[in-house]
């Protein structure tokens, strides 16, 4: 494994559980000093800081809620005093409140878009200060095939999802000539602490409708997401990679 994020600075929201911790984690093995945040998983992301600390990497975690446009802005103050700056954003926090629309109440609605993009927009404003000063960075916003093909039960998930992808690529167009980029990943079923709850019959079936036949891994996001925020990316902007098996195929 080559230390492709070495002398990176990156920070991960809602890193406490599922791919968001993964991504920490792969980052931390490529080398890269992680900031990362969490909010209601306070023992778990402590937890995350003390087991990638031990591996030599510079980690922390800061208890952040990424929808509140104030603490945003201090968090990436804080980032940047404590590591001295930041090249790598990537925008994961997010939430379901599922229902069908006919049920779906206008606090679900409010609820899912606040967490979901305008988290997105409050990071990624704030993280563009700093990086257009060293005039570099890589922002990586995690969106989902359902922002792309749409599901039945989520329209507001569907929708915060679908926003991201045109709100990553205005941010590609605006922010590209200060060589700072910006890409999304749609990962489609990864199997999370979330899947495990859901009934297994259900599960095998949409296996079986992935032409690869399993669901993905929260690794299997965390790759993509390092590749997008390495160098070796260098010439790839506005992009969406989607990270689902074949499902959308």
């Amino acid at each position: 494994m080559t230390n492709t994020l070495t002398g990176k600075v990156a920070l991960v929201t809602g890193a406490s559980k599922g791919i968001g911790r993964a991504i920490a984690a792969h980052f931390a093995q490529l080398g890269a000093d992680v900031a990362f945040t969490y909010l209601s998983s306070v023992e778990k992301g402590q937890a995350l800081e003390t087991e990638l600390s031990a591996a030599g990497t510079k980690v922390k975690g800061y208890r952040s809620d990424a929808s509140d446009y104030a603490q945003a802005e201090q968090l990436v103050t804080d980032v940047v005093a404590d590591f001295g700056k930041l090249d790598i954003l990537v925008n994961n926090a997010g939430i379901t409140q599922d229902g069908l629309l006919m049920r779906m109440s206008e606090e679900q609605w409010d609820n899912v878009l606040t967490v979901n993009l305008k988290s997105v927009f409050n990071l990624t404003k704030a993280a563009t200060k700093p990086m257009m000063r060293a005039k570099a960075g890589s922002i990586i916003n995690m969106t989902s095939v359902v922002g792309i093909k749409g599901n039945a039960g989520q329209a507001n998930y569907a929708a915060s999802k679908a926003g991201i992808i045109g709100f990553t690529k205005s941010v590609a167009l605006e922010l590209g000539s200060r060589n700072i980029r910006c890409n999304a990943i749609a990962p489609g079923f990864i199997e999370t602490e979330m899947t495990d709850a859901l009934d297994p019959k259900q599960v095998d079936e949409w296996r079986k409708a992935i032409p690869l036949k399993r669901g993905g891994r929260p690794e299997d996001v965390a790759k993509a997401t390092a590749f997008l925020a390495s160098d070796d990316s260098a010439y790839i902007t506005g992009q969406v990679l989607q990270v689902d098996g074949g499902m959308l195929t």
